[in-house]
C-alpha cells in the first residue's frame, strides 16, 4: 500500500513537471484597442491605439493601412514600439496609432479588428502566421454647442487666416471687379472638415463665388489642413462700399475654449462710370462662371436619393416598408374581421328582418310573404307561421291577420320584432287552427 503511494506522488510530481515545462513554452499573444477619450464633439480627434503583443517577437512589421470607420475620417500616424516585464516574462508589442475625426452628431464605432501577424514560438526563429482579435470600440459624439452655428463649426488646435485682392482697391468705378481670395491654415485637423465661409452681403454688390481648394499635411505626430476660397465683388452703384469685418471661430479641445481671428473690413469709394452696357456684360460673364462652378461641385457631391443621403435614405426606407407591413397586416386583420362579421350577419335573424322591412310597403304582395316567411324560419317560434306570429306577438292588433302583406309597415315588425325579443306574448287560443 506504502509502494502505490510513492507510484502515485512520482505520476503527480511528473504531471507538475510537464505543466509548468508547458506554460513556460507556450506563447502568449494578444492585441488591445484603447482610446484617449471616449466622448468628443464633431470635428474633434480621438487618438486609437492598436495594439499587438508577443511573448517573443514580429518576425515581419505590422502594417493595417488606414481604417474605415463610418461617419468620421481616419488617420493613420505611425508605428511605435512597445516592450515590458511581467512574472519575470518580456513581450514586446507594436502600436499603430490612428486619429478618428467624427463629422456627424452620430455615435462612432471604431471596429472589430482581425489582424495577423508573424512570431516565432518559444525557442524557435521562423515566424508563424496567426491570427489576433480586437473588440469594436464606441465613440460618443456630442451635438454642436447650441450657442455656436452649425456650419461654421470647427474643432482645431490652431488657425491662421489671411487674405489678398486682386485689382486696384483705391480705383474703383461702377462694372469694376474685385477678386478676394482668403486662405486658413488649420491645425489638427483634416481639410474636409474645414467648414465654407459664409459671405456677408455688401449693399450695391453682387458677389460671385469662385473656385475652392483643400490641401492636407501630415507629419509623424501631427496633422494640419488648409482651405483657400475666392469671391468676386461687381460694384454696381456708385458712392462709399464698406467691405466687413470677416471673423472666424474655432473650438480648441486641448484648451477648451472657443477662439476668433478677424480679417479687418475696409472701404470703397465706388466712382461713376458712363459706359454701364458693360456692367451688364461683366455681370453676364460671371454668372456663367458661377453656373459652371456650382455645376461642377454638385458632380463631385456624395450621392444623394430624393436629397438624402444613402444612409438616410436605406434607413428611412427600412421604416417605411416596415410602416407599410405593419399598416398591411393590420389592414388584413380588419378585413378578416370585417368579413367574419359580414357572413355572421347575413346568416342572422337581424339580416332578415331587414330584408323583410325593405320589403313592406312594395305592391309586391308575394315577394313581402316569402321574406316575412324567411324571417319566421330564423326565430324560434312554436307554430312558424305568419298567423301564430301575429296571434302572440302583435299585441295592439296592429296588422290586419286576413290582409297581411297590405297592412304590414316597418313600425308595426319593428314592435313584433320588439315583443320577440323581450318575450311579451300574448296566449294564443289553443283551439285555433292554423288555416
Amino acid at each position: 500500500m506504502k509502494q502505490n503511494g510513492n507510484v502515485i506522488y512520482v505520476v503527480l510530481a511528473l504531471m507538475l513537471c510537464l505543466f509548468v515545462s508547458s506554460k513556460a513554452t507556450s506563447q502568449t499573444l494578444w492585441g488591445e484597442v484603447s482610446l484617449n477619450k471616449s466622448s468628443v464633439y464633431v470635428g474633434e480627434p480621438v487618438q486609437v491605439s492598436v495594439t499587438v503583443y508577443t511573448s517573443t517577437w514580429f518576425t515581419t512589421g505590422l502594417d493595417l493601412g488606414n481604417i474605415k470607420v463610418n461617419g468620421a475620417f481616419t488617420i493613420y500616424f505611425r508605428p511605435v514600439s512597445k516592450s515590458f516585464s511581467r512574472n519575470g516574462q518580456n513581450y514586446a508589442g507594436v502600436q499603430l496609432i490612428y486619429h478618428v475625426f467624427p463629422f456627424s452628431e452620430d455615435d462612432v464605432t471604431f471596429p472589430a479588428l482581425e489582424i495577423e501577424v508573424e512570431t516565432p514560438a518559444p525557442g524557435g526563429y521562423k515566424g508563424v502566421k496567426r491570427i489576433v482579435k480586437t473588440k469594436e470600440k464606441v465613440i460618443k459624439v456630442k451635438p454642436t454647442p447650441p450657442s455656436f452655428k452649425g456650419d461654421e463649426w470647427l474643432v482645431a488646435s490652431s488657425l491662421t487666416a489671411s487674405e489678398r485682392w486682386s485689382g486696384n482697391r483705391n480705383n474703383v468705378k461702377v462694372g469694376d471687379v474685385l477678386v478676394r481670395t482668403i486662405t486658413r491654415k488649420v491645425g489638427g485637423t483634416v481639410p474636409e472638415l474645414i467648414p465654407p465661409t459664409v459671405w456677408d452681403t455688401v449693399p450695391n454688390v453682387s458677389m460671385y463665388p469662385g473656385r475652392s481648394t483643400i490641401d492636407s499635411y501630415k507629419s509623424k505626430t501631427a496633422i494640419s489642413a488648409q482651405r483657400t476660397e475666392t469671391i468676386q465683388y461687381l460694384f454696381e452703384k456708385e458712392g462709399e462700399t464698406v467691405i466687413p469685418d470677416k471673423v472666424y471661430t474655432w473650438y480648441n479641445p486641448y484648451r477648451q475654449k472657443l477662439y476668433k481671428k478677424t480679417i479687418k473690413g475696409f472701404s470703397v469709394n465706388v466712382a461713376a462710370n458712363p459706359d454701364l452696357g458693360m456692367l451688364e456684360s461683366v455681370r453676364d460673364s460671371l454668372k456663367l462662371q458661377e453656373e459652371k462652378i456650382v455645376a461642377e461641385t454638385k458632380e463631385k457631391e456624395p450621392l444623394t436619393i430624393l436629397g438624402l443621403s444613402v444612409k438616410d435614405f436605406i434607413i428611412a426606407a427600412i421604416i417605411v416598408i416596415a410602416v407599410l407591413l405593419i399598416v398591411i397586416y393590420l389592414l388584413r386583420k380588419l378585413i378578416t374581421y370585417i368579413i367574419k362579421r359580414r357572413k355572421a350577419y347575413r346568416n342572422s335573424e337581424l339580416y332578415y328582418f331587414n330584408q323583410l322591412k325593405r320589403t313592406v310597403g312594395s305592391s309586391n304582395k308575394n315577394k313581402i310573404m316569402d321574406k316575412l316567411y324567411r324571417w319566421i324560419d330564423e326565430i324560434d317560434i312554436e307554430e312558424p307561421s305568419a298567423h301564430y306570429l301575429l296571434m302572440k306577438y302583435d299585441l295592439k292588433r296592429e296588422v290586419d291577420i286576413n290582409n297581411i302583406a297590405s297592412s304590414l309597415n316597418a313600425h308595426k315588425l319593428k314592435n313584433i320584432r320588439k315583443n320577440y325579443l323581450n318575450r311579451n306574448t300574448q296566449a294564443v287560443d289553443t283551439n285555433w287552427i292554423n288555416p
